[in-house]
């Protein structure tokens, strides 16, 4: 079967490496499904899970809060803002990033306070949905 490699790395390190069957991620167009031997691509994430299929057909979940997604024919680039593995993930702190943003926007005094607390909150949902996605019944 063939394989793709995919790198997943934040401003805090190496979050993951490794071999790929399939890759899904957030793209700004909207999701993306790359597969080994895609055409080269060079793209912006917004924040959103980024999904894994190994070969051995696990899917591995990442959340990302938004950063670049580079393709080549067998290697897959995630260059991520930040990033957090599933397992990482935890919905208390993904809730009160939520708090903490929306705080910040009914605070926010000039239109870049705005801009900033703005950008934050879409972050911060898109963490607290991904976590609860991750709990929800039926989900491995």
């Amino acid at each position: 079967m063939a394989q793709i490699h995919v790198d997943i790395v934040s401003a805090e390190g190496q979050i993951h490496k490794g071999e790929a069957s399939m890759v899904f991620a957030p793209a700004e167009m909207g999701e993306v499904g790359i597969a080994p031997r895609h055409s080269p691509l060079l793209t912006r994430l917004k924040p959103g899970a980024v999904r894994v299929r190994t070969p051995s057909g696990e899917e591995l979940q990442f959340f990302v809060s938004g950063g670049i997604l580079e393709v080549q024919p067998h290697l897959v680039t995630v260059l991520a803002d930040t990033a957090l593995r599933a397992k990482d993930a935890d919905e208390a702190s993904a809730l009160k990033a939520k708090q903490n943003a929306e705080a910040a926007l009914a605070g926010a005094t000039s239109e870049m306070d705005l801009a900033k607390a703005q950008q934050e909150m879409v972050e911060a949902s898109a963490r607290l949905e991904f976590v609860r996605k991750l709990k929800a019944p039926g989900h491995h």
